[in-house]
């Protein structure tokens, strides 16, 4: 490690044979609700270990009782530190993610440049993938300067990160700019195709293009901005639509297809930016912000990673900025299903209240088996060689592309400081309703295509007992949909692009024949609430313990089948029912309940139906038994089947009885 002083601050992307990585960078006015992303105030505070052990103690709020003086900033890439005062860059968006340039690039240092003008000190800091806090070197500010440290990764191999600090002194302390830089490797950093799938979201897509055009540098390796409209609600007709589109200078194009999907969407970018000639494809999604800096951060790491890779971005929450998703997206192989990376990281991790400096496990390297298509940028060599997205409608299209990559060579790193805001899964319950067939479907496609397990692991068994807790929750729409997937399962996979725009119409059209998805908007549109009987004991339905649930199912199926619904639950509900007390074990105990849904905007009212639970259940069992009985003759057919249905020729053929019309701006 070394330091030196220069006199002029960095302002070229490419200094003294370094490339600059990842600008220090600073929320817009628009913004100002994310700046603990950013900075944070108060002095250096790390995750505590426990000493005896070298565990890492449990935090929950560690966040520095100082504020931040937004008003301070000085547009992006500057701010003043007022005299006294001390901030951090030791966040989300500023640390530098050390392990994961030493994992993936070839790179052996990084230099960190700081331009500042005033008094007080510079301290920069590292932590290992404990993280635990280790101060590096200081130096003190008197007056302008440009200071930079030359700093080894080779001690980041299991996590860690670089960043610093900046205490005023007596007087004011301005940051003028500051940025991580590499040596430069001397490639083209490549073009990339950005890629947004809308579906009647054109307000979103409006406000991610001016958004983009106000942030040129973003755009400066961007071939293409390419949406792809499946939507009635067109974007090209949105208000706003031809001044934001202006402001991208020519780049912006709008393909109108049918509604084919996510799958079908994000396939379509793939395809175009092969065509087009990129070297990457950005896919986005259409409700989302995006931090405009995360382009060129991805596509910076991916031109230095030692093999081609897929460079994700993180989600954050766009109702509640600073909360972030998952720091990244694994399958568990024996379940088949998503699971945590590491144990310990925590889904919707709020970074106001507990710092990036403080929140251990945050500082493990996270790898990843996929990242989600809300930002996943990839190499168009890639898709020459494996091919394009399953053609799956939705769900489990990014899963399963992630891990044929993975198969053929081709990680997916999840980078820390490249990230959107997206709607809250929490807002959203997707696993009932139409939702459910493709859930069930493309669960089971991507384990026969993938599983490492004879037949399945444990995939078979637990979808089964899925189909017994919709059906003692009396969900029959739900269950109709996952009773189609599995039916499509063992069709075989050369029915896939045929259906591919066909299912959803279909599945939507039984919405009507079900009650438990007819939806009214107030719990008033239906009849009052009675139950003939009293709560046991006053304490209600609770939940089985473990040790209890075998005998408990028993009897619950036994009501389920062989009782008769009550007389007066026909007429009006027995109870009104939150969304978020609708578990399994609660409903099985009604012949009728309205239930709102999961954002609170309606309700639906279930109704106990004896007869269907007995087909149902009779059905799911018989094609769960044949799908584990045929398994290894459905995985050879869909292993098989897939370099041909995920071809550039299999697509081009779809999107040719698809598309409706292109616009250029």
């Amino acid at each position: 490690m070394s330091s030196t002083q220069i006199e002029s601050p960095l302002t070229d992307a490419v200094v003294d044979g370094m490339r600059v990585l990842q600008r220090i960078i600073l929320p817009t006015e628009a913004q100002l609700d994310t700046v603990p992303l950013y900075v944070d105030a108060g002095g250096a505070v790390g995750a505590q270990q426990d000493t005896m052990t070298g565990r890492p103690v449990e935090q929950t709020l560690t966040a520095a009782a100082e504020d931040v003086h937004a008003e301070d900033f000085g547009g992006r890439h500057s701010m003043v530190v007022r005299a006294g005062d001390r901030v951090s860059f030791g966040t989300y968006f500023n640390a530098f993610p050390a392990s994961y340039w030493r994992r993936w690039t070839a790179l052996e240092t990084v230099r960190l440049s700081v331009a500042v003008d005033g008094v007080g000190t510079l301290i920069v800091y590292k932590s290992n993938a404990k993280g635990a806090l280790q101060r590096v070197t200081s130096e003190r500010v008197n007056g302008e300067a440009t200071f930079t440290f030359d700093l080894p990764l080779k001690p980041f191999g299991d996590g860690g990160w670089y960043w610093f600090d900046l205490a005023a002194g007596a007087a004011d302390l301005l940051l003028v700019e500051a940025a991580w830089l590499g040596e430069d490797h001397g490639k083209d950093m490549g073009e990339v195709t950005l890629q947004i799938t809308t579906m009647n979201k054109p307000d979103y897509c409006v406000d991610n293009i001016a958004l983009l055009g106000a942030n040129p540098d973003a755009l400066e390796h961007v071939k293409e901005v390419l949406i792809v409209d499946q939507g009635t609600q067109k974007v090209s007709e949105q208000e706003g639509f031809e001044e934001a589109a202006a402001t991208l200078g020519g780049k912006l194009r709008i393909i109108n297809q049918s509604n084919l999907g996510g799958s079908g969407g994000f396939s379509r970018g793939m395809y175009e930016a092969v065509q087009n000639g990129s070297d990457y494809v950005l896919l986005c999604d259409d409700d989302i912000v995006i931090e405009p800096a995360s382009i060129g951060r991805l596509l910076t790491f991916a031109s230095y990673c030692v093999r081609p890779t897929l460079v994700g971005g993180h989600m954050f929450d766009l109702y509640n900025r600073t909360a972030l998703h998952t720091m990244g997206e694994v399958v568990n192989p024996w379940r088949f299903q998503p699971d945590k990376a590491i144990p310990e990281q925590v889904t919707g991790h709020d970074l106001a209240l507990s710092n990036l400096r403080s929140t251990h496990w945050m500082h493990r390297r996270i790898d990843a088996d996929y990242n989600g298509w809300w930002m996943d940028l990839i190499p168009t060599s890639v898709i020459k060689e494996i091919g394009l997205s399953l053609p799956v409608f939705i769900k489990w299209d990014d899963v399963e592309f992630g891990l044929r990559a993975k198969a053929a060579g081709y990680p997916t790193v999840s980078l820390p400081g490249a990230a959107v805001w997206h709607i809250s899964w929490g807002d959203k319950d997707d696993l009932v309703g139409w939702q459910a067939y493709f859930h069930e479907r493309n669960r089971f496609i991507a384990a026969l295509i993938h599983s490492p397990y004879e037949r399945g692991g444990r995939l078979v068994r637990e979808s089964n007992y899925m189909d017994v807790k919709h059906l003692i929750s009396m969900q029959y729409y739900t269950e109709a949909g996952r009773l189609m997937a599995l039916r499509d399962i063992l069709a075989g996979p050369d029915q896939l692009h045929d259906i591919l725009d066909e299912r959803i119409k279909q599945i939507r059209g039984m919405a009507a024949e079900h009650s438990d998805s007819v939806f009214k908007p107030r719990i008033d549109d239906f009849p009052g609430a009675k139950t003939a009987k009293p709560p046991r004991r006053g304490r209600g339905f609770q939940q089985p313990s473990v040790s209890g649930v075998v005998p408990w199912a028993l009897k619950t199926l036994v009501r389920q089948v062989g009782l008769p619904v009550k007389e007066s639950a026909k007429d009006r509900p027995q109870a009104v029912v939150a969304h978020v007390d609708n578990k399994w074990w609660r409903m099985s105990q009604y012949d009728s309940a309205v239930v709102s849904n999961a954002d609170g905007t309606a309700a639906s009212w279930y109704r106990r139906d004896p007869e269907r639970v007995r087909r149902d259940l009779a059905e799911a069992t018989k094609l769960h038994a044949q799908i584990f009985l045929e398994w290894p003759r459905l995985k050879a057919a869909y292993q098989e089947a897939l370099p041909r249905i995920t071809s550039l020729e299999a697509w081009g053929d779809t999107f040719a009885k698809h598309t409706e019309s292109e616009l250029t701006r």
